[in-house]
């Protein structure tokens, strides 16, 4: 691991192909991913207001961690709602009374769906050619 790391809690979060690691401890705000100002790296609102929802949820305020992410795979929005299941995952281990907040609101289930494949004699996974009788 790495030395810069250390005293860090780490956390995975995945949905569809993307992946991504967190480390988050206490401290005053600094948060990046992939090495980018997280403003940067996610740029739309909507996928930052869904980042910062277990905050929202718990009354907590983010300036009070620092947190370092390294996303991988998947598209911006696939990534997105990995990290904020790795976040939901860091402030539950932090505090295991948080758990019931974090499972109403839906931030600790794994949504587990991907694309299904593409099937031999198919336009794509379930649309067939169109059918002609003559």
């Amino acid at each position: 691991m790495n030395p810069l790391l250390a005293g860090y809690r780490h956390t995975v979060g995945r949905r569809k192909t993307a992946v991504v690691r967190l480390y988050m401890r206490p401290g005053n705000g600094a948060f990046v991913v992939n090495r980018r100002p997280w403003k940067d790296y996610f740029p739309e609102e909507i996928y930052q207001l869904e980042i910062l929802r277990p905050f929202e949820v718990l009354g907590l305020d983010p300036s009070r961690y620092d947190m370092v992410a390294y996303a991988d795979g998947g598209g911006i929005k696939g990534q997105a709602e990995a990290l904020r299941l790795a976040i939901a995952r860091a402030l539950l281990e932090e505090d295991e009374t948080r758990r019931p907040f974090l499972r109403k609101a839906g931030l600790l289930t794994v949504d587990a769906r991907q694309v299904e494949r593409k099937h031999y004699g198919h336009k794509k996974a379930r649309k067939s050619f169109q059918f002609s009788k003559r």
